[in-house]
């Protein structure tokens, strides 16, 4: 098999850094945050080697992609038409969209706003919701979750302060904290007390988990210490921009082909929010599989790599026909 391949392409006015392998259907798959292309590693060979064209970008403002200076440039917008123009800079008129973390938002987006291009849809982690009845951040202040780390990555300059003290460090806190692999019972990761920071409720590993390598939380460290978090953390300052430009699709549903991956022990929809929020997703995404993979945490595609390969590339070969 040969060796990933790694190219620049004009999109959407920005340049993207896209990892590929393989040839035959297009397959795109949107990381999340604070990620990279390399979180889909073990996903890009797979893929390829069931014949398929397999591309792992670097998101907007992440990695080796550009990273515009403007915040209000990182809306759902922005980031669906990225993946629509990169459809088309790859020279082909449909995908299939696969997206983890913030990337499934931006996978369940493209699917609902673009469906003759997009004909089938994974998400992982995060499920679709249907579009709340106000903006997203003005409800969870009502709601008394002035905590909620949305909240907390508002401020500009204070995330970044935190995340940037001590990047590896960072990195193996964000990757373990919210693992599978934590096994004591836990505070809300997502809860930032008054005076605290996001990372003071995630663990620190005494040794890192088999999935998790030396080398691997060195690569995405080094990708930071280089680039900052900023741009990744501007995806969270359009949150309510977010929920004003979808104004338009309001009720709005998914009737392709579409699956939905998750671990139990993620914390993402752990309790009865992420219950109601899986049980949501019916009404916006009729029929959608679900796979929920025991004992996984967040960072699903790394943490189990079998299981989600063989899912993937089951529902792949069944909407392929």
């Amino acid at each position: 098999m040969p060796d990933i391949q790694h190219r620049e392409l004009s999109v959407n006015g920005i340049r993207m850094h896209v990892a590929e392998m393989g040839s035959g259907p297009l397959v795109i798959l949107c990381h999340g945050w604070p990620e990279l292309w390399y979180s889909w590693r073990h996903q890009l060979p797979a893929i390829a080697q069931a014949g398929f064209h397999a591309v792992a970008p670097d998101m907007r403002g992440f990695g080796a992609t550009d990273a515009p200076a403007d915040a209000g440039e990182y809306t759902i917008l922005h980031t669906v038409g990225d993946i629509v123009s990169l459809v088309a800079a790859l020279g082909e008129k449909q995908a299939y969209i696969v997206g983890h973390d913030w990337g499934a938002p931006v996978a369940w987006h493209a699917a609902m706003m673009r469906p003759d291009l997009f004909p089938a849809v994974v998400g992982m982690s995060v499920p679709h919701r249907p579009r709340a009845p106000d903006a997203p951040l003005k409800m969870l202040r009502k709601s008394g979750l002035e905590n909620f780390y949305w909240i907390y990555f508002q401020t500009p300059g204070v995330a970044e302060a935190e995340f940037e003290r001590d990047v590896p460090m960072t990195m193996r806190r964000l990757l373990y904290g919210i693992s599978g692999d934590v096994k004591v019972d836990r505070e809300n990761p997502f809860i930032v007390p008054a005076g605290s920071g996001f990372l003071d409720r995630l663990a620190v590993p005494e040794a890192l988990p088999n999935w998790l390598r030396e080398k691997d939380v060195e690569r995405m460290a080094s990708e930071y210490q280089r680039t900052g978090f900023r741009d990744g953390l501007n995806l969270y300052r359009n949150i309510d921009r977010n929920w004003e430009l979808t104004a338009p699709w309001q009720n709005a549903k998914i009737t392709q082909p579409a699956l939905f991956i998750a671990g139990t022990r993620d914390p993402v929809i752990a309790g009865k929010r992420g219950e109601v929020a899986i049980e949501q997703m019916t009404q916006t995404v009729p029929g959608v599989q679900k796979i929920m993979i025991e004992g996984a945490g967040h960072w699903i595609q790394q943490e189990r790599p079998e299981q989600v390969n063989e899912a993937v590339l089951k529902f792949l070969q069944r909407v392929c026909g």
